[in-house]
């Protein structure tokens, strides 16, 4: 490990959409355990080396949740959630275990791949009418975000046509500039939530809300308010990160050609594509935790009460772990990224989400050979740092 530099700021904007910040290019070279500073000043570990994530973020001596003195908030807004019930990613065992195993059955791969003819469909729908209207299209809303928000909406019987206001407010909740935005989006998605949980209450529908309000709420396992939270949650992560991957994916592929026309020649390489550019991508990027006791790694001592940030755009191009990792490269085996975390908080939807993908760009570009952009690569606008990485927009024609 080579000696550590002044702190590397936390979060940074990229200059490419789809490479690490080039403010980040320190940490690369000091890994396993580098420092980074906080919005306020506040100094944490920046962990970089790939074999060290895994092991801290399968060690229970660190939190994820915000209620713990020293978490590492990004930002002055994100402090809002301390006093909000928390949900899954928020929570450690034994609350995280209990909550993902009310979730899990819905989630498996063998339910997912009982809802991969209703991803289709969507995606055909969507292309259609895409294509009716083109030729030129607004890629993220036309295509991307619509994809993940209909079938995180089946999968948990929240009715669709409120699409436009929970989009809103996960957009606010997500990037909005001030605590006051993060306060009245979440007010805003509790009592949407909650009077869509009562009307189900009383008029039972389809879907896993329906379930949990049948197999939980009615025997006293949850109660309203952590049910909400894990709507919440379910419903802003199921639809923001499946929607950012999809429109930059296809917006990196189609600044690839050489990849993407491998992709076209051999379908078959889809699944391991959508491993790759989950690692080559890395849009969550910056995993927070907490030290709750002292522990020792790479020859440095985490103190309890240090903040840990995990850049996982840092991590996933591991020299180490990865031959020239900023190439993308469908023959690797890039399955054991971090990119859907790892150990106990690893996401629980990303076997959908890894559906979600294979189908929508696979179709996209089958259906769309001549799929080109509309407007030159540097002007299309992206996502700030401090929020889930992305495009704002992705004009596209063909």
């Amino acid at each position: 490990m080579t000696q550590m530099s002044d702190p590397v700021a936390f979060p940074q904007d990229r200059s490419c959409p789809y490479h690490p910040p080039t403010a980040y290019r320190p940490l690369r070279e000091e890994r396993p355990m580098a420092r980074m500073s906080l919005y306020d000043g506040r100094a944490v570990w920046a962990v970089t080396g790939h074999a060290a994530a895994r092991e801290l973020l399968s060690d229970p001596r660190l939190s994820s949740s915000p209620d713990r003195d020293g978490f590492p908030f990004p930002a002055a807004r994100s402090r809002e959630i301390r006093r909000r019930p928390a949900a899954l990613l928020g929570v450690d065992d034994p609350k995280h275990n209990a909550q993902r195993r009310m979730l899990i059955p819905s989630f498996t791969l063998k339910r997912t791949a009982e809802l991969r003819p209703r991803i289709q469909q969507t995606v055909d729908r969507l292309l259609d009418e895409m294509v009716a209207a083109g030729p030129g299209a607004e890629l993220v809303g036309a295509f991307a975000l619509p994809v993940p928000s209909m079938v995180i909406c089946a999968l948990l019987g929240v009715p669709y046509e409120d699409h436009e206001f929970f989009e809103a407010q996960s957009r606010r909740l997500l990037r909005g500039p001030g605590p006051e935005d993060v306060q009245e989006a979440l007010d805003r998605l509790d009592a949407y939530l909650g009077e869509l949980i009562e009307r189900k209450r009383r008029e039972p529908g389809e879907g896993l809300l329906d379930e949990l309000i049948a197999d939980r709420l009615a025997t006293g396992e949850t109660d309203r308010e952590e049910l909400v939270a894990l709507a919440t949650i379910l419903l802003v992560a199921g639809h923001e990160t499946t929607a950012n991957m999809i429109a930059l994916a296809a917006f990196t592929l189609l600044g690839h050609p050489e990849q993407l026309a491998q992709l076209r020649a051999e379908p078959a390489l889809l699944p391991t594509a959508v491993e790759e550019l989950m690692r080559f991508l890395s849009i969550a990027d910056g995993m927070l935790r907490v030290a709750v006791a002292d522990i020792e790694i790479a020859g440095v001592t985490v103190r309890a009460g240090d903040g840990l940030v995990f850049p996982t755009s840092v991590i996933n191009r591991d020299a180490a772990v990865y031959e020239d990792p900023d190439a993308l490269d469908w023959r690797r085996s890039p399955r054991h990224h971090i990119a859907f975390g790892f150990g106990i908080h690893q996401c629980l939807g990303q076997n959908l989400a890894r559906a979600e993908m294979e189908i929508a760009l696979g179709t996209l570009f089958t259906r769309l050979p001549g799929l080109r952009l509309a407007v030159p690569p540097e002007s299309v606008p992206f996502k700030p740092g401090d929020t889930i990485q992305g495009l704002l927009e992705l004009p596209v024609t063909w």
